[in-house]
């Protein structure tokens, strides 16, 4: 008994990354229709951008018909401490929370405590009556004029989740519209809210468009997640944790890292180019601020886990988390002929947006390659997911790099399918 008590306390001090298996079962590339040979060109141009000073690591995980096929990191986690990049190493995801965040209000949803249809002003009333901020100028004199119209109707849930209900983030940079400027100097980007007076000071703000009139990117979500812990009655962080995060073994995705494991936090380095080093969200400390639309850390095992229950119709070793058909649903496009994709569709051509993700809708158009059906999203300090039902395809890409982020996602997708030869 004492030398199982002694084995049992080894396992126990043990840390959890030497504990944890794969995010899924491993399979060799050839066994799913891909080539080894093919996928080691991702090792080369990984490591190009890691030895060129623009990429400070990555972790890429790429699954094919529920398997794992491709697993490595590349690079540092923290080079100015010397840490090389672990497979465990946890990320930032920024916007990468909000499917995440999404997943759980839609399981509300298939218990029919939500609906789409709704107006959020059911739920948070301040948000009845919301103005919608119109720059113009004056006929008379042609100086720039600034009014407040009465919104047309009210945002609706399905708003929140397809982004468009109006809200913004405030543009990057100087403003270039009044909204824009009044949401700056709101200080909405500050990580010392908590979500309640988040969403009550977002409420006093004009909207940049009329709901339902326009994909625009902002706090959408940020509210969808408030309206989450009101019909929850409970904090968006240990919903997420009851629905999402812990019946699928995501076991380092959370709103912050807890001490034991910040040794595993990937950081970014001075920009190649301009010295500047990116700022980004302290997750060391305690979150109180449970942003749905950006404030998530994850691995890349974990969300790879996230990507391939929604690939298997809302199920994942035998956990359902979704019916089938609402993921279906999910990925399907909600943006009508109606609704004006406005001056930055983040998207992209080709692409429409469904509930929590951009959806692919054909083959062409797109800079990059995929299926239709597809559906993806990304986080600002370099972070990527996509799933490609067509091709029984997870890939999640996990690095802290935000100015070049895109260029990186797009050779990636180049480098994922070309390896794909049945």
């Amino acid at each position: 008994m004492k030398a199982l008590a002694r084995i049992v306390l080894v396992f126990a001090l043990l840390p959890a990354a030497a504990m944890a298996g794969p995010p899924l079962p491993q399979a060799e590339p050839e066994d799913t229709g891909m080539s080894s040979e093919r996928l080691a060109r991702v090792d080369a141009t990984i490591q190009r951008a890691i030895d060129s000073g623009e990429l400070p690591g990555a972790v890429v995980m790429i699954a094919r018909d529920g398997r794992l096929v491709y697993s490595k990191a590349f690079g540092w986690q923290d080079k100015a401490k010397s840490l090389p990049m672990r497979e465990d190493s946890i990320f930032r995801i920024y916007s990468m929370t909000k499917p995440i965040v999404t997943v759980a209000a839609m399981t509300l949803v298939e218990e029919g405590r939500l609906s789409l249809d709704e107006p959020v002003s059911k739920y948070i009333p301040e948000l009845k009556n919301m103005k919608v901020g119109i720059d113009g100028s004056d006929p008379a004199t042609g100086k720039p004029s600034f009014t407040l119209v009465d919104a047309r109707r009210q945002i609706t849930i399905q708003d929140l989740m397809r982004h468009t209900s109006g809200f913004t983030y405030g543009g990057e940079g100087p403003p270039k519209t009044t909204v824009q400027k009044l949401y700056q100097e709101a200080n909405l980007r500050s990580q010392h809210w908590v979500l309640a007076d988040f969403v009550k000071a977002l409420a006093k703000l004009p909207l940049q468009y009329e709901p339902g009139t326009t994909w625009e990117y902002g706090h959408s979500v940020d509210v969808l997640g408030r309206v989450v812990e009101i019909v929850a009655g409970q904090p968006l962080d240990a919903f997420v944790a009851q629905r999402v995060t812990r019946p699928l073994g995501m076991a380092d995705t959370a709103f912050d890292v807890p001490k034991r494991k910040q040794e595993r936090i990937a950081e970014p380095i001075p920009d190649k180019y301009t010295g500047k080093a990116p700022e980004l969200i302290d997750v060391r400390k305690p979150a109180t601020f449970f942003a749905g639309g950006h404030g998530m850390v994850s691995t890349a095992g974990d969300y790879l886990r996230l990507a391939q229950m929604l690939l298997d119709g809302g199920k994942l070793d035998g956990v359902q988390i979704l019916g089938s058909r609402t993921v279906d649903f999910m990925a399907s496009n909600h943006l009508n002929e109606r609704i004006s994709k406005g001056g930055h569709y983040i998207p992209g051509p080709g692409y429409g947006f469904g509930l929590g993700f951009a959806t692919r809708l054909e083959n062409g158009q797109s800079e990059w390659p995929g299926s239709a059906g597809e559906f993806y999203w990304a986080g600002y300090a370099g972070t990527y997911f996509w799933i490609d039902p067509d091709q029984g395809l997870a890939v999640s890409y996990m690095s802290q790099e935000p100015v070049r982020r895109q260029h990186y996602r797009v050779l990636l997708r180049d480098l994922v399918y070309q390896a794909i030869l049945d």
